[in-house]
């Protein structure tokens, strides 16, 4: 069926949990995703990754991922996760399908892919950030000799064995990614600030926790908790034993790079053979820029998960500014809920009604 109530673009966790509340619904939908497989990103991530909640913690709604509540998945478990979770309850997901551009017509959204042309009254995107890393504008960037890589296209230390490597970015991939290139490099690891760890017992729960509070305190009318950083470094087991090494030592950004190394503030230079950026990712929406709604700042202007400037659309799993820790698996779930809500709520004109399940 190419016309539709709702089409979600983007096959990976927030896609998936949106698409467990709409089963719960009498609407139709699909769920179009460009990537061969399931497990949106994940299979695209460094070989070593860990999750930096325990599996229990790290679910999508309605079925636990298969652990404990101590161990941290690794990457492959959290691929063999959403692949089962998928299954599990039948998904209509459409696979590769590639979304070149959204616009409207005629009152529905027309969503123009390599496959043909998607109609719907509401269109969820939940494509992620993977797809559109952010590398910053250093001066002289452009002309170092030496090997880039952004920690999208890392994938293990091999590569880089017996290298002077600098690894920039203070978050859970710079911490980790340093912590095992460390083994086999001669490692540096710049960030804007010192960064700043979580203490061992502490780790993605506590977040999710700190998500329960503000959505509590916001239904409540009371004054949100300031909420905690997802830059926090979760001490998962190889960034504690790296710390124990005396590795987690961070310096300030370098000013410039040069062909064959980096400049530092003081005016010394130092040979370099790679760099490792773990600087994060923006939205990846240009699928949207169609539509009129994408901002300067590359977000969309949101009401919760809801476009503000384009009322039938709705972004799921893009970070904070579409509700707290909806990057995360545990996180997304309540975003996803709250989605399918407005939807089911926006379309019930049309007939759309709910089913238990």
């Amino acid at each position: 069926m190419r016309n539709l109530d709702v089409v979600v673009i983007g096959g990976g966790q927030a896609g998936l949990a949106v698409g467990y509340y709409l089963r719960r619904t009498e609407l139709s939908w699909t769920i179009l995703d460009a990537q061969e497989g399931p497990g949106g990103a994940w299979p695209r991530a460094w070989d070593s990754l860990r999750l930096f909640s325990p599996a229990r913690f790290s679910s999508l709604p309605g079925w636990l991922m298969p652990g404990g509540t101590e161990e941290y998945p690794t990457r492959d478990e959290a691929v063999g996760y959403l692949a089962q979770y998928e299954a599990r309850y039948g998904f209509p997901v459409e696979r590769p399908v590639h979304v070149r551009s959204v616009r409207q017509e005629g009152g529905a959204f027309a969503v123009q892919t390599d496959r043909g042309e998607w109609r719907a009254a509401a269109l969820v995107s939940a494509t992620g950030s993977w797809a559109r890393p952010h590398v910053p504008d250093v001066p002289g960037r452009e002309a170092f000799r030496g090997r880039q890589l952004h920690s999208a296209e890392y994938r293990s230390p091999a590569h880089l064995a017996g290298k002077r490597v600098l690894v920039v970015g203070g978050g859970n991939s710079g911490a980790q990614i340093l912590a095992e290139l460390s083994l086999v490099a001669e490692t540096t690891w710049v960030t804007m600030a010192d960064p700043t760890f979580l203490p061992d017992h502490v780790d993605g729960r506590y977040l999710f926790d700190q998500a329960t509070a503000l959505y509590r305190a916001k239904k409540e009318g009371r004054p949100p908790p300031p909420p905690a950083s997802l830059g926090d470094v979760v001490m998962v087991p190889p960034v504690r034993a790296a710390r124990d090494r005396g590795v987690l030592r961070a310096v300030r950004p370098f000013a410039r790079m040069t062909e064959g190394g980096v400049v530092w503030p003081d005016g010394r230079e130092e040979p370099v053979d790679a760099i490792v950026w773990c600087t994060g990712f923006r939205p990846a929406l240009d699928h949207l820029r169609a539509l009129g709604v994408v901002e300067p700042d590359g977000r969309v202007l949101v009401e919760g998960t809801r476009s503000v400037r384009e009322p039938m659309l709705w972004l799921v799993g893009y970070g904070n500014w579409t509700g707290f820790a909806s990057a995360t698996l545990i996180g997304v779930g309540r975003s996803a809920r709250a989605t399918v809500d407005e939807i089911s709520a926006a379309l019930k004109p049309a007939g759309a009604g709910e089913r238990q399940g």
